[in-house]
């Protein structure tokens, strides 16, 4: 098992690969955001839990690397005017702000159609659907919250942020043969609420702004016990798991 630092190489050297990027003027805006960094913890994700059911890393690699492009997409058009106006992402000007309004919007598609592209070279549409299941939830969780839905936190986190990590979940699952998958499912979105709910703690917003920063601190132990009782109910090697897991939830104490 390889350790969440050698899993995060892995998908840093897949997004260095000039195959992925176009060559013409748009392509810098498209690479832009990616290269802003971030923790590829979803991918990241994506290929420990490969492992962690017997499958080879580099055959998830494409996969892992899309869901990191929906996840950059996402963000590229989250920060827009439109939507949430950040002139900021990972300490530089967000992407609109670097290449204007309609550059971004383009190559937030760019992203979110090169992850398709990724995600149909298998030779089974599981990933595929995994990944687009998982992009409709977060935009119609985006759409509830700009439009001030009156729907619960933890709903609106399931749907915004915890899609993409049940799906980081779910790809392995889409080429393997499990008998244990609702837990596995169980772990991914308990995850992914407990990384919202730590962003939340960290901006002051969200949960925080709903419930206050104790009650947000008490659902995030929730959620993380939520996820270590799941991983304790599959049969595989869940260390490298555990210790994303730790790690995340360290940040909400």
């Amino acid at each position: 098992m390889r350790t969440p630092d050698e899993l995060r190489e892995l998908v840093e050297v897949d997004l260095s690969r000039p195959e992925h990027w176009q060559k013409d003027g748009l392509g810098e805006a498209v690479r832009y955001p990616v290269d802003g960094g971030g923790k590829r913890l979803r991918p990241v994700l994506c290929l420990a839990v490969a492992e962690a059911v017997g499958l080879d890393a580099e055959r998830l690699l494409a996969a892992a690397t899309a869901l990191e492009l929906i996840h950059t997409f996402s963000l590229v058009h989250d920060d827009l005017p439109a939507l949430d106006d950040d002139d900021e992402r990972r300490g530089r000007p967000s992407a609109h702000v670097r290449y204007g309004e309609a550059v971004a919007i383009l190559a937030g598609d760019a992203l979110l159609t090169k992850a398709f592209a990724l995600a149909a070279s298998y030779d089974r549409p599981g990933p595929a659907a995994v990944l687009a299941d998982a992009t409709l939830a977060m935009i119609e969780g985006q759409y509830l919250d700009i439009t001030g839905a009156d729907v619960e936190v933890l709903e609106l986190h399931r749907l915004k942020t915890a899609q993409l990590f049940s799906a980081a979940v779910r790809l392995p699952l889409a080429l393997a043969d499990r008998d244990d998958a609702a837990d596995w499912l169980t772990f991914g979105e308990a995850f992914g609420r407990l990384f919202q709910l730590v962003d939340d703690l960290s901006d002051g917003d969200g949960a925080v702004e709903r419930y206050g920063a104790l009650r947000t601190r008490e659902l995030a132990s929730d959620q993380a016990a939520l996820a270590r009782g799941a991983l304790g109910r599959v049969d595989a090697d869940t260390g490298v798991l555990a210790l994303l897991l730790d790690e995340l939830a360290a940040q909400a104490e």
